[in-house]
């Protein structure tokens, strides 16, 4: 049952950081999946490095699932963004 609970909050924490930042997302639904499991993973990390001073990867609640998916996604943007042929 966590693992369900988990991936609803990924899909939640994505779909509202898409929400949340202007511009075009062309993924589906999975896509929005993992962007919202890639972002609890990004605010657990970051919430550990602030709060508790440990460099440690977990998973964060929907507050800090949402803050992550909000960075991971304009990392992904930032990383899809650049032009291939000037390196």
């Amino acid at each position: 049952m966590g693992l369900i609970v988990w991936l609803l909050v990924g899909l939640l924490a994505g779909f509202i950081a898409r929400a949340l930042v202007p511009g075009p997302d062309p993924m589906g639904v999975m896509g929005t999946l993992v962007l919202g499991l890639a972002g609890s993973l990004v605010g657990g990390f970051l919430g550990n490095l602030l709060f508790d001073g440990d460099i440690e990867l977990a998973a964060a609640g929907i507050v800090g699932s949402i803050i992550g998916a909000i960075v991971a996604l304009i990392a992904y943007r930032y990383i899809n963004s650049r032009n291939p042929s000037a390196v």
